[in-house]
């Protein structure tokens, strides 16, 4: 997606997942190594954010980029799984990408005689 909307969500996307990272380390330190909350309490906070940047962002592109209410859906439900908004930043760039070519024009018959 090459328009502003499209960009921004890819940092979303992006900023999200990167969170999500930090989410998943502060609760390794909280239950298995350290038995200490703070890296929840920062990164808990910092995820909350990058999640609501992450759905405004997608309703833009959806927007602009005139989604179907499936792919919309699509985008909502792969934010909640770690990792997987990006996935679908991913292959929703491809997928708008793909339908962004125009198609190539066809040949007229040659003229006989």
């Amino acid at each position: 997606m090459h328009s502003t909307a499209g960009r921004w969500f890819r940092y979303a996307a992006i900023a999200e997942t990167v969170s999500w990272v930090g989410l998943l380390i502060g609760m390794f330190f909280k239950y298995i190594a350290v038995h200490n909350d703070i890296g929840v309490y920062i990164f808990g906070r910092v995820h909350g954010a990058m999640f609501v940047f992450y759905g405004v962002t997608m309703l833009w592109a959806a927007r602009v980029h005139r989604w179907s209410f499936l792919r919309l859906a699509l985008g909502g439900a792969a934010s909640i799984p770690p990792f997987l908004g990006l996935i679908f930043e991913r292959w929703i760039d491809r997928k708008v990408a793909a339908e962004s070519v125009p198609a190539a024009p066809v040949a007229a018959p040659a003229a006989v005689g």
